[in-house]
């Protein structure tokens, strides 16, 4: 993830929808070679075998890859929005993320790409070039 949010500059909060672990289940499953496995007694989803998003017990906020060194940022800027399971995130590039406080869908699918991208395989990225960052080149996962 990159240290900024990953959406478009903040506008004034109309949030006529609230993201669900439905939209999140619709988005996650939505991005090439993506499935679903119960893991923990949650939700996970997955490309090559590995997570890159998952459902929390509640269901109101979901977990994402996120490098070690972007959280802290995104925490600080965003605290409403991006949070570290303690005890649990801190040692892995993971994050969790608050879905109440999601501007909207677009946000949840650019967050969830971003996520995504860590983790498929290279080659499954350039099959993908739609799915690229901001400012990226070559995809960054490995593969």
């Amino acid at each position: 993830m990159t240290a900024r949010s990953p959406r478009s500059p903040r506008s004034p909060r109309s949030k006529a929808t609230t993201i669900t672990a439905a939209d999140v289940r619709s988005a996650a499953l939505s991005l090439p070679d993506t499935t679903e496995k119960l893991a923990w007694g949650q939700p996970t989803f997955r490309v090559a075998g590995k997570i890159f998003a998952s459902l929390g017990d509640d269901e109101t906020a979901m977990g994402v890859k996120c490098p070690k060194e972007d959280r802290a940022e995104l925490i600080a800027a965003e605290p409403e929005k991006f949070f570290l399971k303690e005890g649990h995130d801190d040692h892995y590039a993971w994050m969790r993320v608050r879905l109440a406080a999601l501007e909207d869908a677009g946000e949840l699918a650019a967050i969830l790409a971003d996520s995504w991208r860590q983790v498929a395989p290279r080659r499954l990225q350039a099959e993908h070039p739609e799915l690229e960052g901001p400012g990226e080149g070559e995809g960054q996962g490995q593969g």
